[in-house]
């Protein structure tokens, strides 16, 4: 048997662009390895500290995710994607940059899970930060007009210690505050039919908020995983 070269890594399929933050990510993180069932390879983007990229739209970071893709590209992967929602606005310019396929937000799965829901419901979207999430992140990751969004922000705990980039987490408070948002947002948008979390470090709260709203919860875990399963589908 012959096997072709090419690649300095194998087996990792999925490059994952991560910010350079120094907060807790538990399991369940993206940034947390033991969250994915197959291997990730992750690159760190110097600079592109939680505030920057999501309060303040990645100003000047492009150039620096397309040269950290191109490495990812290099050193072996299959497809990309990034661990930040806000990231959606980087799309098409990564795409562009590099010859796999990418997958840069979370949120680009609410026009898909609008597909599966019944008539009269669509999904919501949870973010960590209502006040920043423009028009122009939902347009570039394809989420329709008028979709109902909800946010942490505001709470006693999960908003500021992302973006704050704390050493510290207090998992319970950030729990509870995803919660509560899930909530609010269900409560005053009945056509909900399901939930799309923006944020990749919402993913460890995602099953005590379907427990809270009834509903299905999609997650930067749940695209990953679909996006994986394209570029290494299972052998039967």
């Amino acid at each position: 048997m012959k096997v072709a070269g090419g690649k300095a890594v194998y087996g990792a399929s999925v490059g994952i662009l991560m910010l350079d933050a120094r907060f807790p990510r538990i399991p369940g993180d993206m940034g947390n390895a033991t969250t994915w069932p197959f291997p990730v390879h992750y690159k760190i983007v110097k600079g592109a500290s939680p505030d920057r990229v999501v309060r303040n739209r990645a100003k000047g970071l492009l150039d620096a995710f397309v040269v950290a893709a191109k490495e990812l590209v290099a050193e072996g992967v299959d497809g990309i994607t990034t661990n930040c929602g806000f990231l959606s606005l980087f799309q098409d310019e990564l795409a562009t940059a590099v010859q796999v396929p990418v997958a840069t937000s979370s949120l680009m799965q609410v026009a898909l899970v609008n597909a599966t829901l019944p008539p009269g419901k669509r999904a919501g979207i949870l973010t960590i930060s209502g006040s920043t999430l423009t028009e122009e992140h939902m347009a570039a990751a394809g989420v329709p007009d008028g979709t109902p969004i909800g946010t942490t922000e505001g709470g006693q705990e999960f908003t500021e210690a992302i973006l704050g980039n704390a050493h510290e987490l207090d998992v319970d408070a950030a729990r509870s505050d995803n919660v509560a948002a899930a909530k609010a947002l269900i409560e005053s948008n009945p056509e909900i039919g399901a939930l799309v979390l923006e944020c990749t470090n919402m993913t460890p709260y995602a099953a005590d908020i379907r427990e809270t709203i009834c509903c299905p919860v999609f997650t930067a875990e749940s695209f990953v995983s679909w996006f994986h399963s394209g570029l290494v589908p299972r052998r039967y």
